[in-house]
């Protein structure tokens, strides 16, 4: 936490900056509440809300919201997950207050006009029948409705159509006041600005907003029992994903967990199931392994498309893998240039200052604290062989399926 300066306001919001020599700016606000807050027939709402913001506030119109920055050089967006709604700004360091007093424009300050909600309403309708044609992503979400039977943490984050028909603006208004709370709110930046000078822009814009801190708390997914479930869809391809629930953000092996997704299946093309499903035997051009931490809970998956008749050799593959990752003890050599590569990857996304702001805003929401890189690289190197196998059949032992056929 020692390249950060941070202070917290009074009304909760906390604050966090990091002082570079580039001469762009970089800020977001990350807010915990995504679609897991939401309630019985509010599906998709925390993805709404997103777009609602950009829809008008008390000072602008629509098109003053999205050409503010950009007239600029700059940009201003937003992303919402099953537990975060992020609105972020890229700008020159000269145009900071801007891009700082837009962000609270139009988190505090929206008026959800109902005739721009009206015409949002049948863009995100287009946007969930586009995505219902992309079956590789859409079997994430039947995955986790599965995983998490009877949770909103299963719950597609886009909504269904049904769902967003039914939004009106009071809608929104009533989701923000119960979810948009100031004490869960962090507002990060980088950039070439000194502290001085980013708590002067901060407070301006945010000090005065008044404190709404939260009344709820998230309740745990129940146990769910393992399943193997195929489903009928009209796709050139067959689709599959293997997976289970996993450690949590604050779990004490979740970068054990992490390490091990990578050489399982991460980006590289030296991962164990890519060099066996792809170069060894050339049966699918995509396979990648993936690890989700909620708050409370998480997922580790291993996706994989190839031809309908070749699913279940596939999977045996898979299963060929995980179990040689839980029955032997990896070569220090091995998990040496497997932590080598690791911390590679995660240096080099670290380059990345928008990248490092959005991850350390994140980090700060959930623990309070940003882990320096060379704390992040020393808890990858102190991971022993023995912790890796522990992991993997504790992950890895019972795994369900879904796949399109």
């Amino acid at each position: 936490m020692k390249d950060f300066f941070s202070y917290t306001l009074p009304n909760g919001i906390r604050c966090i900056h990091k002082r570079t020599k580039s001469q762009v700016a970089y800020c977001a606000m990350t807010i915990n509440a995504g679609s897991r807050d939401e309630l019985p027939r509010e599906e998709g709402i925390a993805h709404f809300t997103e777009h609602a913001l950009f829809k008008g506030t008390e000072r602008r119109k629509a098109y003053q919201v999205n050409s503010r920055l950009e007239k600029l050089g700059g940009e201003l967006n937003a992303f919402t997950t099953k537990e975060e709604t992020v609105v972020h700004a890229t700008t020159l360091r000269t145009d900071f207050s801007k891009a700082v007093e837009l962000i609270a424009d139009i988190l505090f300050h929206s008026t959800f006009p109902s005739k721009e909600i009206e015409k949002e309403r049948d863009i995100i309708i287009d946007e969930i029948n586009s995505y219902k044609d992309s079956p590789a992503e859409r079997i994430y979400d039947e995955f986790e409705d599965l995983l998490f039977s009877d949770s909103p943490l299963g719950h597609n984050i886009l909504g269904n159509r049904s769902s967003v028909s039914r939004f009106r603006d009071d809608d929104i208004r009533h989701f923000t006041d119960r979810c948009h709370n100031t004490d869960q709110m962090v507002f990060a930046s980088i950039g070439n600005l000194s502290e001085r000078s980013f708590k002067q822009t901060v407070d301006r814009y945010f000090a005065e907003i008044p404190p709404n801190f939260r009344h709820f708390s998230r309740s745990q997914p129940s146990p769910v029992s393992s399943f193997n479930k195929a489903i009928g869809r009209n796709t050139h391809q067959g689709h599959c994903i293997m997976g289970t629930r996993a450690y949590s953000l604050n779990h004490p092996k979740r970068v054990t967990l992490a390490l091990l997704v990578n050489l399982l299946g991460g980006p590289a093309a030296n991962s164990m199931l890519n060099v066996l499903l792809r170069e060894k035997y050339g049966l699918t051009y995509c396979i990648e392994s993936t690890y989700t931490p909620y708050c409370d809970t998480g997922v580790a998956s291993i996706y994989f498309g190839t031809d309908r008749d070749k699913t279940h050799q596939c999977i045996e593959l898979v299963e060929k893998v995980l179990s040689q990752l839980k029955n032997t003890m990896m070569s220090s050599r091995r998990l040496s240039m497997a932590k080598k590569q690791f911390i590679g990857q995660l240096a080099i996304s670290m380059e990345s200052n928008e990248g490092y702001m959005l991850s350390a805003g994140k980090s700060y929401l959930t623990y309070n604290d940003i882990d320096s890189p060379d704390v992040i690289y020393k808890k990858v190197l102190s991971i022993t062989p023995q912790e890796l196998i522990e992991v993997a059949n504790e992950i890895y032992g019972t795994m369900s399926i879904l796949s399109y056929k």
